[in-house]
This record gives structure tokens, sequence and C-alpha cells, in this order.
């Protein structure tokens, strides 16, 4: 199992972005997590399209976009083409939510599938054969900075379970409150993508990185 570090560029500075994208690919991060908010289905509003082909050509990291917007189906085709690589959805955001990963499959794209904290992991089971990705919000979604939600830990170990019985070998990713203090507890609980923002951008981003990735290096080995 790959370890994956994926900085979330919602903490970055963007009068830098570019700059940004390019120190925490130079100090070892593999992905870049990219969250597009509608205002809707979260409370805040971020970036879309335009943003992500802009910086495409910044870099060849992998574009790891989260969408936190309603019936992202609407949108799957203009996400691909701006150059998205990876597109996570919420289960609770899709009305048919095959259908969904079905559509960002056929862009020939991997499909990520998301749930809030308070969503019962069993929810879940459905769709764990046919996506590549689970992505365990540790936070409400919205607003970058918060605190991890210590349940969390305990619901990540549920769904690396569920894996595990099924065989699959599916990435788990996390997101939300991610530090150098706590990721050991994420990566023990399953993880193998983890998501950290504020805790990457701001002050010395080349160093906070190699942090990240001297922890995550420790379960590659």
């Amino acid at each position: 199992m790959n370890y994956i570090l994926s900085p979330s560029i919602l903490s970055a500075d963007f009068k830098h972005l570019e700059k940004d994208i390019l120190e925490v690919k130079e100090a070892g991060a593999q992905y870049l997590h990219v969250d597009v908010m509608d205002g809707k289905f979260v409370p805040s509003i971020s970036f879309g399209m335009p943003v992500i082909k802009s910086i495409r050509s910044a870099s060849d990291i992998v574009f790891d976009v989260h969408l936190m917007i309603e019936e992202p189906i609407r949108y799957i085709k203009e996400f691909a083409e701006s150059g998205a690589d990876i597109i996570t959805i919420h289960l609770e955001a899709c009305e048919d939510v095959k259908a969904t990963i079905d559509k960002i499959h056929s862009f020939g794209l991997k499909a990520g599938l998301s749930i809030k904290p308070k969503t019962e992991v069993e929810a879940l089971i459905p769709y764990l054969d046919q996506v590549d990705m689970i992505l365990m919000m540790s936070v409400e979604p919205g607003f970058g900075g918060q605190k991890y939600i210590e349940e969390s830990t305990g619901r990540i170990e549920k769904v690396r379970a569920m894996l595990k019985e099924r065989n699959l070998s599916t990435d788990l990713e996390v997101d939300g409150g991610i530090n150098v203090d706590n990721v050991d507890n994420v990566l023990k609980a399953g993880v193998n993508v983890v998501v950290a923002g504020s805790a990457i951008f701001g002050g010395n981003i080349k160093e906070k990185t190699r942090k990240f990735m001297e922890k995550l290096e420790a379960y590659n080995e």
C-alpha cells in the first residue's frame, strides 16, 4: 500500500499559488487536494473549474479534486476537462451515487466517495467495490482549520476492516484537522492518503511537508 500526502490548497496563499504548489511537490507530496464548495451542500464557497484549469500547467502533481457540491454529476465532464485526476463526490450530495461514480470512470479518472462525520459508515457498503478511494471527513466539511473529531479514528478503523473483509485494496483518505502530532493515529487506523491544509501552508511549506513525508515514509518501509 502506498502512503500519500495530499496538501489542501484551501489553506494556500492564492497570491503565490503556483509557488506553493511547486514547494509541496518538491518536498515530496504526491497529490494536491482541491476543495470545491458550492455554498449549498456546505456553507462556504471556494473555487471551481477556472482555477483548476489555470493551475494545471503549474505541475504534473496528481489533482485530488474533492467536490462538496450538490448533484456533482452535472459537472464531472467540466472537472475532467479542467485537469482533475481523481474526483471525489459526497454520498450525501448525490441522488444516484452509482451513476455519478460511473460518469467519473467514463472519463478515465479515479473515483472517490466521501461521507460526513455523522453519516453511518455502513452507508458506504454498496459502493466499496465501485470506487478507487474512500474519503473520511474528520471535521464537518466546509471550512479549513477545524479540530480533528476524535471519534473519526474508530470510523476509519471500521471502514478499513470493511475493505479488508472484501479483499479490496481501495485507498482510504482522511481530511480534517490532521497535523504531524496526530497523523500517526489515522495511519495506524488504516488511512493511506492524508489531507493536510493549515498544517502545511503558511510558514516554511517545504519543511512542514517534509515532516509529514517522514511520517508517511515510515509506513512505506
